[in-house]
């Protein structure tokens, strides 16, 4: 099974324009990204494929693979998309540019929902983890995922999900890791048809495929690091990286 990491790199991001070039500690945000991705040996390539001439330059000045996109693309899934058109590849996994500190186990995990006769029915997959802070459970940056009995995912919202109603059961919240993996197929599908009313509501590209009838497959991991979405995650990456 042949295993290729992707890693969307857009510059101009809405909430932190350039986020990705910021440095945390001595490198950029994408250079670790990079570097932990490469790190787990578990690819038979990783590449970053990005809009930026100044994130091509950075990666591939350091030795890395990028490619460049050749046109204008609305998700990270449509760039990686125009990327594996063309490759022989079984699955790809997008690994987003703004999680610096992946690490071995979780995508570990995530490849391994792929193996086997139950396997060859797992389509795509991503990764969650249990929420217990209650600002970030109220905060619409962090998108929450509610699943089913057998993991799969029912819903993505930035809204609290589920809503507790009811005050006398413990609810557990998970929060959606931006991480997922895809047979090939089942990527290029999604960027065939048009952007669904859920996913153009909520921002939250995953909705396309459970809005098309795809299900996808979420796994439990422990705490990645820090995602970096604003100016202030990037504080927060910093003391994470000093522990």
């Amino acid at each position: 099974m042949k295993k290729v990491a992707f890693i969307p790199a857009r510059y101009a991001a809405s909430r932190f324009p350039a986020k990705l070039m910021q440095m945390l500690g001595d490198k950029p945000v994408i250079q670790h990204t990079y570097d932990n991705t490469l790190a787990t040996g578990l690819f038979d390539e990783v590449v970053v494929v990005t809009d930026s001439a100044v994130i091509y330059d950075q990666i591939t000045g350091s030795g890395g693979k990028a490619v460049m996109s050749k046109k204008e693309h609305e998700s990270g899934s449509d760039r990686i998309a125009e990327a594996v058109a063309e490759m022989e590849v079984d699955v790809v996994v997008n690994v987003q540019g703004d999680e610096p500190f992946v690490k071995k186990e979780p995508l570990q995990k995530i490849l391994r929902v792929f193996e086997g006769e139950e396997g060859k029915k797992v389509q795509v997959a991503s990764l969650m983890q249990v929420l217990k802070v209650q600002e970030f459970i109220d905060d619409p940056n962090y998108v929450k995922v509610a699943v089913d009995k057998n993991s799969n995912a029912l819903f993505f919202s930035r809204s609290v999900i589920p809503y507790p109603r009811s005050k006398d059961i413990s609810i557990t919240y998970y929060e959606h890791i931006g991480v997922y993996a895809f047979r090939k197929k089942a990527l290029l599908d999604f960027t065939s048809w048009p952007m669904t009313p859920l996913e153009a509501a909520e921002k939250i590209e995953c909705l396309r495929y459970l809005e098309n009838g795809i299900s996808i497959k979420m796994i439990t991991v422990e705490y990645m690091g820090v995602e970096i979405d604003t100016p202030e995650d990037l504080v927060r990456a910093a003391q994470y990286l000093n522990k």
